[in-house]
């Protein structure tokens, strides 16, 4: 049986517990990013989502600020390539339609920016390096 996938979304003090929980795993555990560069004053005004398998396990998530810039977008090792990305990216993208935002964008990291290209998203300006990483800006415009 294929795995459900089921994102949900809302603020920080509702998700806290769930995004970390993959950010610390993700970017600081395995990508060496500094927890204190990795957790920041922005996940307090963000919209948070987080996807959820069939049991409740969290295997991913992702965050949007109010000006349509999406972050920390990460899926836990064992669910990737499974489609949880591409879900958390697609209601990321709903809700900001839903918003009436004109565009979203992000810093994809490098290894990511197929990944974006298949949503739509379009690279933007030069490469640049954050936390380490190289990446690069990419937009999808509505």
């Amino acid at each position: 049986m294929a795995n459900a996938i089921t994102v949900e979304h809302g603020d920080w003090k509702t998700y806290q517990h769930e995004c970390e929980r993959v950010r610390l795993m993700v970017f600081v555990a395995e990508q060496k990013v500094p927890r204190e560069l990795e957790m920041d004053e922005h996940d307090a005004e963000a919209e948070h989502f987080v996807a959820f398998d069939s049991r409740r396990m969290v295997e991913g998530c992702a965050r949007m600020l109010p000006d349509g810039h999406i972050g920390r977008v990460a899926v836990l090792r064992p669910f990737r390539g499974r489609g949880v990305g591409t879900a958390v990216m697609k209601a990321v993208i709903a809700r900001a339609k839903e918003k009436g935002l004109a565009s979203v964008y992000l810093g994809a990291q490098v290894h990511a920016v197929p990944f974006y290209e298949k949503l739509g998203f379009a690279a933007e300006g030069e490469p640049f390096t954050e936390a380490g990483i190289p990446h690069r800006h990419m937009r999808l415009t509505f």
